[in-house]
């Protein structure tokens, strides 16, 4: 019998691939990658046919996740690795102790685009050359732009992965792919089914016009949707020169979401932006102002990563990525107990794949910046769902080595959890013992548990591959 529907492509549950956000160039897998997929993908095979198991129904396991997190740790050398047992490959209910956890997960970093409106134009270039050429965009639905919409969202975090909250966090450009008011329908859609699950930013984007139009608006969405935070990118402006905090419009800009009492800016920093000035997105202004406005609260997302400036011990000279965020709180008295912290977007995902230099950058966060400080994002959908970055978070440790050498806190169930959700829900206001029982049995939480019982995870990633994928997005920015 002919099927109905062709079965998806095989994939790892663990996602290799170079796929980026679209906010920095695709990174091919090097020589070592290619080999723990190789390796990975025998291990499948290998122990599909030992349990008596298809390969689908494998790799859809905890089985098969571990698998690839022991076929991974070939890429550490002395400082990261995945700490799960040998057998977790082989041992359902190892795999699960292994890779299953109770924390609350606070995913500060989702993004997804609007259907409601055409927001993309056929006589010029727009997001959607780009997005029409990804898997995803073959999903089925009449119109390409609903495989990138909250439905889609939805089943990727809250069915396919443990998150329990998140943020849907505003993107750049013009025209804006998704507005506030779009983001505010999925929160609603999402309240719907039961349980207050999302929060939302609201971009500013402050030299796109005069600041008086820009305060109008901010004072606007203030009233109308609510935004938990303010969604800053100081590296995007309409002639691709962007701004600094410490300019004057920054300045304004923060003080305005102080006077309407929204004190929280999620400011990008670290991935450049390709098409745009890097200079602006590398984070010296974030220590400046963070002491200027204590009043106010900064969340640094991507923590400055670059992903051209490998990650090694700390140098406080340093002008760009993780370190240069750190040197610019210390020189400027951020510490420990201060108003900035430093959020995983992107970073985790890229970093999960180079061990050492993930313990080095975990290390450094939690050395200086503290255990408090440091919040947990996936920039999903780009990704796909975040449960393997959940996975690999959960089994990650840093060395006795480095430890020992750098001076890095040991990464912790009790840091890890605070990573993970409890510090978001400080800064959110969120108390997630409350949100957890509220969340017990409602509507999401019964189709996720039915849902559970036949998981059909697509393990696919839908950002940009490769340049091509990426010059095709930048068009849409017009550079």
């Amino acid at each position: 019998m002919k099927k109905s529907a062709p079965d998806e492509p095989l994939r790892l549950p663990v996602k290799l691939d170079s796929t980026s956000n679209g906010e920095y160039w695709p990174r091919p897998p090097d020589a070592a990658l290619r080999h723990v997929e190789r390796q990975a993908w025998e291990a499948v095979e290998r122990n599909a046919r030992r349990l008596g198991m298809s390969r689908r129904d494998y790799l859809a396991s905890s089985c098969g996740a571990a698998a690839v997190f022991l076929a991974m740790n070939a890429l550490g050398c002395r400082g990261g690795a995945y700490r799960l047992p040998d057998e977790a490959a082989l041992d359902p209910a190892a795999a699960r102790e292994a890779l299953s956890g109770d924390e609350f997960i606070f995913d500060v970093q989702l993004h997804q685009v609007s259907a409601e409106r055409v927001w993309w134009r056929d006589d010029r270039p727009s997001l959607d050359d780009f997005l029409r050429t990804t898997p995803q965009a073959d999903c089925g639905a009449p119109l390409w732009a609903r495989c990138f919409t909250d439905d889609v969202l939805i089943r990727e975090v809250f069915l396919d992965s443990d998150t329990d909250f998140a943020v849907i966090s505003a993107l750049w450009g013009d025209p804006l792919p998704m507005r506030t008011e779009e983001a505010q329908r999925t929160r609603e859609k999402v309240e719907k089914l039961g349980a207050d699950r999302v929060r939302i930013h609201a971009v500013v984007q402050p030299t796109t016009a005069p600041f008086e139009a820009i305060a109008d608006r901010m004072r606007m969405e203030a009233e109308r949707f609510r935004p938990a935070a303010w969604k800053l990118y100081t590296v995007w402006g309409p002639e691709g020169k962007g701004w600094w905090l410490t300019d004057e419009v920054g300045r304004r800009t923060i003080e305005q979401g102080i006077e309407l009492g929204v004190p929280l800016f999620a400011v990008h920093k670290g991935l450049p932006l390709a098409g745009m000035i890097p200079d602006y997105t590398r984070p010296l202004d974030v220590g400046p102002i963070a002491r200027a406005y204590p009043q106010a609260t900064f969340l640094v997302y991507h923590a400055g990563w670059e992903p051209d400036r490998a990650e090694g011990p700390y140098d406080p000279r340093a002008d760009r990525g993780v370190d240069a965020l750190i040197r610019s709180l210390e020189e400027n008295g951020i510490g420990k107990d201060g108003n900035v912290y430093a959020e995983l977007g992107s970073t985790w995902r890229e970093l999960m794949k180079r061990p050492d230099e993930a313990a080095h950058v975990l290390g450094k966060l939690l050395a200086h910046l503290g255990e408090d400080r440091i919040l947990w994002g996936t920039d999903a959908i780009w990704f796909g769902s975040p449960q393997d970055q959940i996975q690999a978070f959960r089994t990650f440790a840093i060395s006795e080595e480095f430890q020992e050498r750098y001076g890095y806190p040991a990464l912790t169930p009790e840091r890890k959890a605070k990573i993970f959700g409890r510090n978001a829900a400080r800064v959110y206001g969120i108390e997630p013992s409350a949100v957890r029982a509220a969340q017990r049995s409602d509507a999401l939480a019964r189709a996720k548990e039915e849902y559970a019982n036949a998981p059909r995870p697509s393990h696919q990633t839908w950002g940009p591959r490769t340049r091509r994928d990426l010059l095709r997005l930048l068009r849409f920015a017009g550079h």
